[in-house]
């Protein structure tokens, strides 16, 4: 009886604990929680090899999402962090297929034209982290993981 009622009452106190922390909108889940885990994990590792994290969940546009933006030395980095706790089903990089490259390629235009087509090299990350938050992650940092289109991504701005 006692579980029925707990699983019965477990969504509305899951809200009514996220309204009280203060937070708007939907309720955060445990796939969001590891998400968000993930991307703390990789921010992390990217400073220590040097980065410096200009920006987390950049939206660029109202669909679009950058979960990392990154910069070191001459070069933009736009970082796509893949959170798992196996690699029972696969990679987390083979998430990254045709459509989430162009939403990326969408978003880093965006990006790249509100900043004026700064004069920088640019490329695409993607990081996998495997594992818990009570555990070591296994971090993988794959570096010019996708080429964008030429045809549909301009990252210089157009002739006059």
């Amino acid at each position: 009886m006692n579980d029925a009622l707990l699983a019965f009452w477990r969504r509305p106190l899951q809200w009514l604990r996220a309204r009280l922390a203060g937070l708007t909108g939907q309720v955060p889940n445990d796939r969001e929680d590891a998400g968000r885990w993930g991307e703390a994990v990789a921010a992390d590792w990217l400073r220590r090899q040097g980065y410096t994290i200009l920006g987390r969940r950049v939206r660029p546009n109202r669909r679009d999402e950058l979960d990392l933006v990154a910069r070191r030395g001459d070069t933009l980095v736009f970082v796509e962090v893949k959170t798992r706790r196996s690699e029972r089903f696969g990679r987390p990089a083979a998430a990254v297929d045709r459509r989430k490259r162009h939403s990326l390629c969408r978003a880093a235009a965006r990006y790249l034209r509100r900043l004026r087509y700064p004069a920088l090299f640019y490329r695409f990350d993607v990081i996998e982290v495997v594992g818990r938050q009570d555990e070591t992650p296994v971090i993988r940092h794959i570096e010019d993981a996708f080429r964008p289109d030429p045809r549909r991504f301009r990252a210089t701005p157009p002739r006059p």
